[in-house]
């Protein structure tokens, strides 16, 4: 299989307190993998890192490579143009904004990417009925349901087609029954468009539903 993010020897401090400790990680194109582990170990950090949202501790043995390119070399700009074109995120607390509508917010980081505008919406509403918004499109974040919320954080997440999601307990402020949407979703998501989705999650079926589950604890992988 061909690995799609390898790193090796990720280190991370904040002070004194020593977050990620060698952390050595290879994860395959089209895989989902889930990361789990008890609050404080480390799980988010390493996400962050993974997905280029934060950096590791600078190491001459360090190196993190997505998509063959050792992203850990390139400048903050180089950095930013790489995330957007390659990369997608979906967080627990959506994070959308509520000045826009559910499209707009899907068109986002296709607008930051300057996109052409008429093509983007079109995509974004094509998105939107996949997911079963439809008849949403131009409501706002405060008018939809939290399953609502988060499936237009899904479609934002794919818009720029991304090679990789990387997801932060993305249901982990859902109820029983969207949770388990959003987790048959992944699953599609990943069978349809071949994407390789890295979750940090607290829920332990769907932990066991990926193809590995990985284990974090006091900053190194156990399993």
């Amino acid at each position: 299989m061909n690995n799609i993010i390898s790193c090796s020897n990720l280190f991370k401090s904040y002070g004194d307190l020593t977050v990620l400790k060698g952390i050595n990680l290879d994860i395959h194109s089209g895989e989902i993998v889930a990361i789990v582990g008890p609050s404080g170990a480390g799980k988010t950090t390493l996400l962050q890192i993974l997905g280029t949202l934060d950096s590791a501790d600078t190491n001459k043995e360090t190196y993190l490579e997505i998509k063959g390119v050792a992203v850990q070399k390139m400048s903050i700009v180089q950095m930013a143009n790489f995330r957007n074109q390659n990369l997608g995120f979906i967080f627990q607390f959506h994070e959308l904004l509520s000045e826009f509508t559910a499209l707009e917010n899907v068109c986002m980081p296709g607008w930051i990417g300057k996109n052409d505008t008429k093509a983007l919406k079109e995509k974004g509403k094509k998105l939107l009925e996949q997911l079963g918004l439809g008849d949403r499109i131009n409501h706002k974040p405060q008018e939809l349901s939290g399953g609502e919320q988060q499936r237009v954080a899904v479609a934002r997440a794919l818009i720029n087609d991304p090679k990789v999601i990387f997801a932060d307990e993305p249901s982990g402020n859902l109820d029983s029954q969207n949770a388990n949407s959003l987790h048959e979703l992944f699953f599609k998501l990943r069978d349809e468009i071949g994407c390789t989705l890295v979750i940090v999650t607290h829920n332990e079926s769907f932990a066991n539903m990926a193809d590995r589950k990985i284990l974090l604890k006091d900053g190194k992988i156990v399993i």
